[in-house]
C-alpha cells in the first residue's frame, strides 16, 4: 500500500515547473529573452524576475522567513508590473540567480515546516495561510506561468516543448505543422460560419494595459 506524501509531490511538480521556466531562456539572445510578446508587455525574464519575488514572498514573509527578492508591485511600493519586466542593468545572470536563490529558501522553508504550519499575509488584509496551502498556490502559479513561458517561446523562435528531456509535442516537421494549423484556422472559421449571424462573436479589442 502507498503512503501519501503530499508535501514532497507538490514539491516535485513545483519544482519541475521551475525548471520547465528557466528553460525556456535558454539559448537566446538578451533581446529575445525580454521582448515583449503580447500586448501586456509578457516576456520571458520578466516571469522569471515574478516568480522570484512571488517565492520570496510567499515562501520568506508570509512565514517570518524574509530573504532579498523581487518586490511584487501588488504587494508593495513598487510602481505596477515593476516585477514583471527586466531593466537594461538587470541581467540574465543576476535574474536567473536571483530565482535559483529565492527557490533554494523556499525549499528551507518547505523543508523546516509541518503543511500545517500557519503563515499571515502582512498588511491590512493579514489573511493566514497553512504551508499546505502555500505549496499548491505557488506550483499553481508557477505552472500558470511556465504554460506563458511555452507560448511567449514559441513566438519569440518557433521553439516548443514541455521540457528538454521530454517535449510531450506531436512529432512533425515545419510542413506538417504548418498543414496543421492550416487545418485549425480553417476548422474554427467553419464553426463561427455554422453559427446563426447573430449569434456569431465578435473581436475583442487589444488591452491597453494591465488585467
Amino acid at each position: 500500500m502507498i503512503t501519501p506524501d503530499f508535501k514532497a509531490d507538490l514539491r516535485v511538480f513545483l519544482q519541475d515547473a521551475r525548471d520547465a521556466l528557466l528553460w525556456k531562456l535558454e539559448g537566446l539572445s538578451e533581446y529575445d529573452i525580454r521582448r515583449p510578446m503580447t500586448p501586456t508587455g509578457t516576456n520571458l525574464l520578466g516571469l522569471v524576475k515574478h516568480l522570484a519575488g512571488a517565492e520570496g514572498f510567499y515562501f520568506g514573509t508570509v512565514f517570518g522567513r524574509p530573504v532579498s527578492a523581487p518586490e511584487l508591485w501588488i504587494a508593495g511600493d513598487a510602481e505596477p508590473n515593476a516585477d514583471l519586466w527586466a531593466t537594461p542593468d538587470e541581467t540574465r545572470e543576476q535574474m536567473v540567480g536571483d530565482y535559483r536563490r529565492v527557490c533554494a529558501h523556499s525549499d528551507a522553508t518547505i523543508e523546516a515546516l509541518p503543511l500545517d504550519a500557519i503563515g499571515r499575509i502582512p498588511g491590512e488584509r493579514g489573511a493566514e495561510l497553512t504551508l499546505h496551502r502555500t505549496l499548491v498556490h505557488m506550483t499553481y502559479e508557477t505552472s500558470r506561468h511556465a504554460g506563458h513561458a511555452d507560448v511567449v517561446r514559441e513566438l519569440v523562435d518557433g521553439t516548443v516543448g514541455q521540457r528538454a528531456e521530454g517535449p510531450n509535442v506531436a512529432p512533425g516537421n515545419a510542413s506538417w505543422w504548418a498543414e496543421h494549423r492550416n487545418r485549425v484556422e480553417h476548422a474554427a472559421k467553419e464553426a463561427e460560419l455554422q453559427r446563426p449571424e447573430g449569434a456569431r462573436g465578435t473581436a475583442r479589442p487589444a488591452p491597453t494595459g494591465p488585467q
